[in-house]
């Protein structure tokens, strides 16, 4: 089973406002209200590609029950933790550019986040759990290695989609993957990456450190995948017209998993993570199965050549 856990979900209101203009009245020109957050994402696509998850987390109050029903409507299972409080919403403003406003959400008390350590315990050989996002700041800082340090020896493949120390504290545990991108990659050496070769260098220092697998998303450059059995795969993204930044990454991550979990290939983890990324970022939202196989037969038409092609 795959279970993904959202500490602090949202509902994401999203607006297009043609021209936006700060300290006067704008009117949308269209809205649509989403249920939000990095695990819940993952859940949604990965239903989208025909597995099914678990989705665990807090929610609260009446923001709390709509995310969860609208969750639900997407065929998503989930045991969320009922808190005091409301879940937080985000503003997505879509305009010239992009504004995101993101809530604050509830405070998480120590007894019910023994409640979800709790739910983790079932967890044993060839379950996956996905932690992805950052933390709310009522939780302890070291919660993603409490969580790792309590599922060693169980044979759970963990991902992690972090930045920062986050990522590089629970890299002792070897997770299953890792996800950054090549900025929060460069962040954590203290440089910025501009090539293929700079990525792949950090990439495989992250994996000395103790990762299994590190996938690296380089937004419209592509991606590239270091895997445990030594290879080094490299792409360009598949061709489209970007129009959405919410849940590309947490789109790659449903894709690989996806390949990973059907095949058992590294090299078709990494295509259909890149195709589930891409077709995300070339629709209002996540993307459905159609929309990622209709991206993943263009880029195999269209697939570059050569050793680091896929």
């Amino acid at each position: 089973m795959i279970y993904t856990v959202t500490f602090n979900p949202t509902l994401d209101y999203t607006v297009w406002v043609r021209h936006l203009q700060m300290g006067a009245v704008n009117r949308t020109e269209e809205e649509r209200v989403y249920p939000g957050g990095k695990g819940i994402n993952v859940s949604i696509v990965l239903k989208n590609l025909g597995l099914d998850s678990m989705a665990l987390g807090f929610a609260a109050g009446f923001t709390g029950r709509e995310l969860l029903r609208r969750l639900k409507e997407f065929g998503c299972q989930e045991d969320f933790i009922p808190l005091e409080g409301v879940s937080r919403i985000n503003v997505k403003i879509k305009g010239e550019t992009e504004t995101d406003i993101n809530g604050q959400g509830p405070a998480i008390p120590p007894e019910a986040l023994r409640h979800l350590m709790g739910k983790l315990e079932v967890l044993g050989k060839d379950d996956v759990l996905v932690l992805a996002g950052s933390i709310p700041d009522t939780l302890p800082e070291d919660v993603y290695e409490r969580i790792l340090a309590g599922l060693q020896g169980r044979g759970v493949r963990v991902v992690v989609d972090a930045t920062r120390d986050l990522l590089k504290n629970v890299l002792p545990y070897h997770p299953f993957l890792i996800k950054p991108n090549h900025h929060e990659l460069g962040e954590l050496f203290g440089r910025e990456l501009h090539t293929a070769e700079e990525i792949t260098v950090c990439a495989k220092k992250l994996q000395e450190q103790g990762a299994r697998n590190v996938l690296v998303s380089m937004a419209g450059d592509g991606a590239l995948l270091v895997t445990e059995e030594g290879e080094t795969l490299c792409s360009p993204a598949p061709k489209g017209r970007t129009v959405n930044a919410v849940g590309a990454g947490d789109s790659m991550v449903a894709g690989f998993l996806y390949g990973y979990l059907t095949t058992g290939r590294y090299d078709e983890a990494f295509r259909m993570g890149l195709c589930a990324g891409s077709a995300t970022a070339f629709q209002p939202w996540l993307a459905t199965r159609c929309q990622i196989e209709q991206v993943a037969a263009d880029f195999e038409r269209d697939k570059p050549t050569g050793k680091e092609g896929l």
